[in-house]
């Protein structure tokens, strides 16, 4: 759980090499995976996050329930939206990814996960057909480079959230197709969708609505991230918008509310509160919501990630900076 993993954090950083990644020492939880193979060039890059192999347990069957009915979600809580053509819109609360990360969903017959790193503020949505057959996922209770490692149940191949490649295992080399979703304010999605649906809250005992990472979009450095801050002086955990290998700074599109470039248009609104700030996910402070639409008006896959991440998995990208 998201609790556990920050309560062991301080030990981590105490006892450096405590939960340093090596296959022998968990190939008795992981005997299905193929550890030869991998695009892993240091194991240490990976470290445990506290909870085990579905400690943080991903959600399967989601349930839902029409958006009229819905009485627990506050106005500015973020949702992921998931607009299928000829389906019925979807919001998927952060306040349930918060504590489960992954859900395994079926949209108008496609076979979708919709994944949220609270460490990085990376959500994602992914068609997880492949040419290895249709995977559902898990959360392996691993990070690197503080970003989620999620497993498939398939195979037990590892995948790294943030990219949707396969990082070790049978399936290593094998990418996910990311699909046009966002993350919005339950306002918008109940406002523009009236007739949608939205999860409903998953059968657990967690404090739902809670934000057990308080204060940590505020900080100066990740946990579990030793690699390089991000150039140009951009502060390690400011939001940056990523749209294959590049990344606009979200403070610049905020102050324009409207950016055109590469061949997108790029759009900002107020109203969505950041789900890691406060104790509260509701009571966040106000870091909007992004939209992103190609020339023609078409949603394109992104993510709204921190920066320190993209300079990780992306170190040689282009950042969009204006100048």
């Amino acid at each position: 759980m998201p609790s556990i993993r920050l309560g062991l954090i301080a030990l981590i950083v105490l006892i450096p090499g405590l939960a340093l990644a090596d296959p022998s020492f968990w190939k008795h939880e992981w005997p299905r995976t193929d550890f030869t193979a991998t695009t892993v060039e240091n194991w240490v890059e990976i470290l445990s996050g506290g909870p085990p192999k579905d400690g943080i347990p991903a959600i399967r069957s989601p349930k839902f329930h029409p958006v009229g009915d819905e009485r627990q979600i506050k106005m500015r809580e973020p949702v992921i939206t998931l607009d299928l053509p000829g389906q019925i819109p979807r919001a998927y609360p952060v306040r349930y990814l918060m504590w489960h990360e992954i859900v395994n969903d079926t949209v108008g017959g496609v076979p979708v996960a919709v994944t949220f790193c609270p460490l990085c503020n990376s959500g994602i949505v992914f068609d997880t057909r492949t040419s290895a057959g249709t995977l559902s996922f898990g959360v392996s209770g691993k990070l690197r480079n503080s970003d989620m490692v999620m497993y498939d149940h398939q195979t037990e191949s590892w995948w790294q959230q943030a990219t949707g490649t396969a990082i070790v295992g049978r399936l290593t080399g094998t990418e996910l197709t990311a699909l046009p979703s966002w993350m919005e304010s339950w306002a918008e999605f109940s406002t523009r969708n009236p007739a949608g649906l939205v999860m409903s809250e998953p059968d657990y005992p967690r404090d739902y609505g809670r934000n057990p990472y308080k204060g940590y979009d505020s900080l100066t450095r990740p946990f579990l991230y030793n690699g390089d801050p991000p150039p140009h002086g951009i502060p390690a955990l400011a939001r940056v918008v990523r749209v294959g290998d590049r990344a606009w700074p979200l403070s610049r599109i905020a102050k324009t509310g409207t950016l055109s470039e590469a061949g997108l248009t790029i759009s900002w609104t107020s109203g969505q509160a950041s789900a890691l700030d406060t104790g509260q996910i509701a009571k966040g402070r106000d870091v909007g919501t992004i939209r992103v639409r190609d020339a023609d008006g078409q949603d394109v896959p992104h993510d709204v990630m921190f920066a320190f991440a993209f300079h990780a998995f992306w170190p040689d990208a282009d950042w969009m900076l204006g100048q």
